[in-house]
């Protein structure tokens, strides 16, 4: 995961918690987990989760597991088979997932727009993350 906010951050460490992930792998670009917007925004989450610093590119090459990344053009996630256990890369509002880490994943989820003019661009990254792991827990 590639987090530059502090309090998105801090918020995803919430919602890790409260859908019962144990374990967060942060690119190296990340926001620092300590850094006080953080701290404060997760509310005491954080130091219920594991939280590792990483190459992503290398972390994902090595593992066995499903890769997914959160797109738009993904399929719909409330229709997509979910395994158990999986990697789910979540890019900034900003900047998104960079092309070499998007190279190596294997699926493409969306969460699908309602209502008539189905004209939003994206959601916050903590929001769609919160979804998407709910899917994820739910599935199995």
């Amino acid at each position: 995961m590639l987090l530059t906010t502090p309090v998105i951050s801090g918020q995803l460490y919430v919602y890790a918690i409260g859908l019962v992930f144990n374990q967060l792998v942060c690119s190296k670009d990340t926001v620092d987990c300590y850094n006080q917007k953080v701290v404060q925004a997760s509310m005491g989450s954080l130091t219920r989760v594991s939280i590792h610093y990483t190459d992503l590119e290398n972390y994902i090459t090595k593992s066995n597991l499903d890769t997914f990344i959160a797109d738009m053009d993904g399929e719909n996630v409330y229709k997509t088979k979910l395994p158990k256990e999986g990697i789910l890369i979540m890019g900034n509002e900003a900047n998104g997932v960079s092309e070499e880490i998007k190279s190596l994943l294997q699926y493409k989820i969306s969460i699908p727009r309602f209502g008539e003019t189905q004209e939003t661009e994206s959601l916050n990254v903590a929001t769609a993350t919160a979804i998407l792991l709910s899917e994820f827990k739910r599935s199995y």
